[in-house]
C-alpha cells in the first residue's frame, strides 16, 4: 500500500477515503478471523527487535506450568556458560526429585545423569524428576534455585513472574505473563545462541522407548525451531513457540488453550499472521516492544473447573489428538501439511489445523542415557544397560505399573483434577519436606481415570492409603 502515499498528500479527503477502506477490511477480517476465548493469553513478536506484532492478555498473570522448565534451562545453561558446571558434569538423582509427580523419567534415587542428558530429557520429555535433579545440582536445593531463578526474572526484566519450583507443579507463587515468557524466550535466543539446539530436539530415544516433543509445531509447522509447552489444570494448555522464515524469527505464546492441538493451532495462526505480514500495518498503531507492555494487576484465572470437571474433564496427555483442534480453521487432512513440510514449502494455503493433523516430519530421535558422558562402543553398551532396566521393571511392584501408565497419560507438569484440589497451598521448605508418601497418592490419583477396571481395581490403588504429608515438595493449591 505505500503506492497510496503520494494520492493521500494530495486530498485531505482521500484519507476519509481509505481510513474507511481499512474499517471495512478490519470488518471482513473480524468475521473470518476465529475469535479468541476470553480465557486464553496470545502474543506475537519479533524475536530481533521485540516488537509486538500481536497481544491479547498479553500482561494477564497466567499460572506458568510447565513452562517454568524454560527458566530452569537458562539458568543451567548460563552456569554453564559461565564454566561453573559443564555439559558433562555428573548430578545424582536424590529421593525429592524421585517423588515428583509425573510426567518423569522414574530413575530411582542414586541414579546419576549428565547436566546435557538431564536438559534433553527435561525439555523433551517435560520431566519433572530432571528439572529437580538440574535444579539441585546447581542450585543446591529447590529452595536455593528458586532464588536463582527469580534473580535472572528479576535481571531480565520479567516484572510479572515468580517461581518457587524448578518444574511448574501448582504453587501459588508459580506465576508469569505471556509478556515474561516472550521476553525469556528472546533472552534464551539472544544470550544463548550455542545451546539453543536444546529447545527444539524434536524426540529423544531412552533404551527402547521414543518420546515426540509435545510441541507439535516442531516438524509440522514450517520454519519451527524451539521452545516449550506446559500444563496443569489451572493454567489450560500453554505454548512458547518459535519460527523463522526467510530470516525473519518469530516468538508466539499461547497460554489457556484447551487442548495440546488447540494450543498448536493458536500458534501457527499467530505464525502465519505474522509472516504474511500485512500491506496496512503502517496505519495501525505501534503497540511498541515487548518489555514495554503494562502489566494487568490480577489473579492468575484459575481454568480448573474447565479444563479438569464433569465432561469437560481431560485425560491429560499433552500429546492428545483431539479433533476439536479442526473447529478452529476446518477439518483436518493429516497428510496435507506433512507433505508441504517436506517439500520446504510455506503453504499459505494450508490451514494450521491441517499442520498440526499431520504426523511430524521424520527425524532421528536424540539418544539419551544414564551415566557419564559416552562415546562409540561405551555409549552402546550404556544404551543396552538401561534397555536391560527397562526391560527387567516393573511386576514385583505394586506401584511400578500405576507410575508407568500415569507417566504415560499425564500432563508435562504431572496434573490433573484430584492432585490439583488435594494440592496445599505452597510455603513448606522444598527440600525438607517429605514428599515420597505425597508422591504415590498424587500418582495414583494421575491414574484413577484409566484404573476403573473390573479386576483388580483395588489392588492398584492401595499403595496409596497411606496418609500423605500436608505438603509434597511445593505442590500447591493454584490460587484463584
Amino acid at each position: 500500500m505505500h503506492f497510496l502515499r503520494p494520492l493521500l498528500r494530495r486530498s485531505p479527503l482521500n484519507w476519509i477515503v481509505v481510513v474507511a477502506a481499512v474499517a471495512a477490511v478490519y470488518a471482513a477480517l473480524a468475521v473470518v478471523t476465529p475469535r479468541v476465548a476470553q480465557a486464553e493469553a496470545l502474543l506475537l513478536i519479533e524475536a530481533d527487535t521485540g516488537k509486538v506484532l500481536q497481544a491479547d492478555n498479553a500482561t494477564m498473570p497466567w499460572y506458568p506450568a510447565s513452562l517454568s522448565k524454560m527458566m530452569t534451562a537458562y539458568v543451567t545453561l548460563k552456569a554453564v556458560k559461565e564454566g561453573r558446571i559443564t555439559l558433562d558434569t555428573l548430578f545424582s538423582v536424590s529421593a525429592v526429585a524421585a517423588s515428583q509427580s509425573p510426567s518423569k523419567m522414574g530413575f530411582k534415587p542414586g541414579t546419576q545423569l549428565t547436566v546435557d542428558n538431564a536438559l534433553k530429557m527435561m525439555l523433551v520429555k517435560s520431566a519433572n524428576d530432571m528439572a529437580v535433579v538440574l535444579a539441585e545440582g546447581v542450585g543446591g536445593s529447590i529452595d536455593g534455585f528458586a532464588v536463582q531463578m527469580n534473580e535472572a526474572a528479576q535481571r531480565l526484566g520479567m516484572t510479572q513472574t515468580s517461581y518457587v519450583n524448578p518444574n511448574g507443579l501448582p504453587a501459588d507463587g508459580q506465576i508469569t505473563s505471556a509478556r515474561d515468557l516472550a521476553i525469556l524466550a528472546r533472552a534464551i535466543i539472544r544470550e544463548l545462541p550455542e545451546y539453543e539446539y536444546f529447545v527444539h530436539i524434536p524426540a529423544i530415544k531412552f533404551g527402547r522407548k521414543v518420546t515426540q516433543n509435545f510441541n507439535k509445531l516442531i516438524g509440522r509447522y514450517p520454519g519451527a525451531d524451539g521452545f516449550k509447552t506446559g500444563f496443569i489444570c489451572a493454567s489450560g494448555y500453554n505454548l512458547v513457540g518459535s519460527a523463522t522464515r526467510d530470516g525473519k524469527r518469530l516468538i508466539a505464546v499461547v497460554l489457556g488453550a484447551s487442548s495440546g492441538t488447540m494450543r498448536a493451532v493458536r500458534a501457527a495462526q499467530l505464525l502465519d499472521r505474522g509472516f504474511a505480514g500485512n500491506n496496512l500495518s503502517w496505519l495501525r498503531p505501534s503497540l511498541g516492544t515487548v518489555d514495554q507492555l503494562a502489566p494487568i494487576d490480577a489473579s492468575p484465572p484459575n481454568l480448573r473447573e474447565e479444563m479438569c470437571s464433569g465432561k469437560h474433564k481431560h485425560q491429560g496427555t499433552d500429546a492428545d489428538e483431539e479433533a476439536s483442534a479442526g473447529s478452529a480453521d476446518g477439518s483436518a487432512t493429516g497428510t496435507t501439511g506433512l507433505t508441504f513440510f517436506a517439500a520446504g514449502l510455506q503453504p499459505p494455503m494450508v490451514k494450521p489445523a491441517d499442520l498440526m493433523a499431520a504426523a511430524p516430519a521424520a527425524a532421528e530421535p536424540i539418544t539419551v542415557y544414564t551415566g557419564p558422558t559416552r562415546t562409540g562402543a561405551a555409549l552402546i553398551a550404556a544404551v543396552a544397560a538401561d534397555t536391560d532396566q527397562q526391560n527387567v521393571r516393573p511386576k514385583g511392584k505394586k506401584g511400578r505399573h500405576g507410575a508407568k501408565k500415569a507417566d504415560t497419560e499425564a500432563t508435562d507438569a504431572g496434573e490433573n483434577a484430584k492432585s490439583d484440589a488435594a494440592a496445599k497451598p505452597a510455603g513448606a521448605k522444598h527440600a525438607n519436606a517429605k514428599p515420597d508418601a505425597a508422591a504415590k497418592s498424587t500418582d495414583k490419583s494421575t491414574d484413577l481415570p484409566a484404573a476403573k477396571k473390573p479386576t483388580k481395581p483395588k489392588s492398584a490403588a492401595k499403595p496409596s492409603a497411606n496418609p500423605a504429608p500436608k505438603s509434597s515438595n511445593g505442590d500447591a493449591k493454584p490460587a484463584g
